[in-house]
């Protein structure tokens, strides 16, 4: 199957990841560039939530299924297990109480998809120690100080925040300036961004 060239890098690696004929929630879900592709390409029944007007404007009008709400108010209407997926790309670190986001994505969902930027990139920490300055995400062309805010973390420490939640990463894939890369070692210090698949521990 091809995925298109149109999709922003994480997206085509989230859609790669997505088996065909699911349900899938996106979170967040901009445009709905993801979740048309899954529709008409993978056959995946799609549901997505978007907080910007617009957003969900430009989604019906591609005939998706999207309704406007904020996350930060959490899932509760949605039952536990009506998903088989669900997607939040490039959103987390934007969150005010991520760790809640998470339980909510894996309680309607048996597995859940994130993206995002990662700070531990060795550029980033080669801007910090010379600059003295917090240096500006790879793939997220946002200053600090713009809307909506976002929180600095790294590879590492989502993965450690993952084992002490009782939540395992499943399949991972990274990416380095917009491009697949291979690695065993150094994650942390070699990729702009993370893609992880989440599920229950146990």
């Amino acid at each position: 199957m091809t995925i298109p060239t149109g999709l922003r890098p994480d997206l085509r690696i989230i859609a790669d990841f997505i088996p065909e004929r699911t349900r899938v929630l996106d979170l967040g879900c901009g445009d709905g560039a993801l979740l048309e592709h899954l529709v008409r390409a993978k056959g995946v029944i799609g549901r997505g939530i978007e907080l910007s007007e617009s957003g969900v404007l430009t989604c019906v009008g591609r005939g998706l299924s999207v309704r406007q709400g904020n996350l930060q108010e959490g899932l509760r209407d949605y039952r536990d297990a009506s998903f088989d997926y669900v997607v939040l790309s490039q959103t987390l670190h934007f969150l005010d109480d991520p760790a809640m986001i998470l339980a909510e994505m894996l309680r309607v969902g048996g597995r859940g998809i994130v993206s995002f930027p990662n700070w531990g990139y060795w550029r980033c920490r080669l801007e910090l120690l010379v600059t003295g300055r917090m240096p500006q995400a790879p793939d997220l062309p946002q200053a600090w100080h713009e809307k909506p805010r976002w929180q600095a973390f790294t590879v590492t420490d989502f993965a450690r925040f993952c084992e002490g939640a009782g939540i395992h990463i499943g399949q991972q894939a990274y990416l380095a300036g917009g491009r697949r890369i291979e690695i065993r070692k150094f994650k942390n210090l070699l990729s702009t961004t993370a893609i992880f698949v989440l599920e229950r521990a146990g």
